[in-house]
């Protein structure tokens, strides 16, 4: 059996819940989300001649692959956004839309 300097083994594994809990942080997906959020809501506040706005509703000519189409990051902005319970133009008031897509740290 293979034993670490500390004494811990493969065998006492700790669940990352459990890790996150003691540490008081919340899941690395969950701030991903946060920050793409919070990006969105600064693209859509821009000028509507903002490159980063024009580039949202794009569509490229040709065509696709054939399968499954690809998860664009849109996609994801919009399962975040249902996942918050967010609707409408929420993103236009800054603070009210920071507050809305922060992830609290447990405590």
């Amino acid at each position: 059996m293979l034993r670490w300097v500390c004494g811990v083994t493969r065998l006492d594994r700790i669940r990352n819940e459990r890790i996150r809990g003691t540490t008081k942080v919340v899941e690395i997906s969950k701030k991903v989300q946060e920050r793409r959020l919070q990006w969105y809501g600064h693209v859509m506040r821009r000028e509507d001649d903002y490159i980063g706005k024009r580039v949202l509703d794009m569509e490229v000519e040709g065509r696709r692959k054939r399968g499954r189409p690809r998860r664009r990051w849109k996609d994801c902005v919009d399962g975040d956004i249902r996942e918050k319970g967010l609707v409408g133009d929420e993103y236009k008031d800054r603070g009210e839309w920071k507050r809305a897509v922060k992830n609290r740290d447990p405590v």
